[in-house]
């Protein structure tokens, strides 16, 4: 659960603030719409895109909804046939035709219908349904803090069929559409980049849910009182076979999938990548969570690109791989394992 580094861009000289000066300075830092003031990995709210599939792929297989090795069609789209209005069907898109893929080959490419059909259901395959996605969203700890030891951190938020009664009345009824959207990480689910890392934490360590520390140790009067000692909040118990699906999913998308910008790095990686719309989708949130070195892990990573352009798919993929090579680098010694 240690927290190694914790960035949130852009950034600011604290100095200004110590010193209270110059005004102009502080006016700057208050009023920039970049907010360099708030803590994004804390506080930062964003839908997670497709980083939230090997969740759903990890519940299908416990669930029995699906196997592994069964193969999805993905011509671009999933269209269902309105009853009411033959004429207008409801069209689901992917980002692009994948063609037959199974799981693994699923979370490589981050298929969309693959995920669609999963979560909530299409042809032959019942799908989770939204109250179990929402159940084994809870089991990961999103919708909740992660009880980091810093202050403003956010609990996220998973939209509910009570939730859009509530609240969306326009259209109050909860729609297969929005479990769609909700089994590819979009509509109105929200995290944090810390969840996302103890997300990616937990299937690289088998279903430890940590709570994540920056604290070291505690000091009264110069004399240690307490020392932080890594927390388990839960352990998730699954099958040691479906689990690995997963890793291995996400190691085959650092291969040859959509985070193959990681290959040729002196330490193998597992990764999934994401792109949350925002607003008409023209701009996007790039995703990236992943675990190294791939065979014995000893670090989990989570990096969000706000706002950037829709068609730059791989940015926070980009970005990962520099602080990756960065520590491969200047501190090995953070990747060795760990002697008993």
């Amino acid at each position: 659960g240690e927290i190694l580094s914790l960035a949130s861009y852009p950034s600011f000289n604290p100095n200004i603030l110590t010193r209270g000066g110059p005004e102009k300075e502080v006016e700057e830092l208050l009023t920039s719409p970049g907010k360099p003031l708030f803590n994004r990995a804390l506080s930062g709210l964003y839908s997670s895109g497709s980083v939230i599939k090997p969740l759903l792929a990890l519940a299908a297989l416990e669930e029995g909804v699906i196997v592994p090795e069964k193969e999805i069609l993905s011509t671009g789209s999933l269209t269902l046939s309105n009853p009411f209005r033959p004429d207008q069907p409801s069209v689901f898109y992917d980002w692009k035709a994948h063609g037959w893929v199974d799981m693994r080959h699923a979370l490589a490419v981050s298929s969309n219908v693959y995920f669609f059909t999963i979560g909530g259901g299409f042809g032959d395959v019942s799908g989770l349904g939204v109250r179990r996605i929402q159940g084994w969203l809870e089991k990961f700890g999103f919708g909740q803090t992660t009880g980091i030891d810093l202050g403003s951190e956010k609990a996220g938020f998973i939209p509910s069929p009570e939730w859009k009664a509530q609240t969306q009345k326009d259209d109050p009824i909860w729609r297969i559409g929005d479990t769609y959207n909700l089994s590819i990480g979009q509509g109105n689910f929200q995290v944090t980049p810390l969840q996302m890392a103890v997300f990616a934490a937990s299937l690289a360590n088998g279903g430890k849910i940590l709570e994540p520390h920056v604290l070291e140790q505690v000091k009264s009067e110069a004399r240690l009182v307490d020392e932080v000692k890594p927390l388990i909040k839960r352990t998730l118990e699954f099958k040691e076979e479906n689990l690995k699906v997963v890793q291995e999913g996400m190691r085959l998308a650092a291969e040859v999938g959509t985070a193959q910008a990681l290959s040729g790095l002196k330490v193998k990686v597992a990764a999934k990548t994401g792109t949350a719309e925002i607003g008409s989708g023209k701009s996007v949130n790039s995703w990236f969570i992943g675990y190294f070195p791939y065979e014995t892990p000893r670090l989990s990573l989570a990096v969000v690109l706000e706002g950037g352009n829709a068609s730059n798919l791989v940015g926070a993929t980009a970005a990962s791989r520099q602080i990756i090579e960065w520590i491969s680098v200047y501190r090995p010694e953070l990747l060795e394992t760990l002697q008993n």
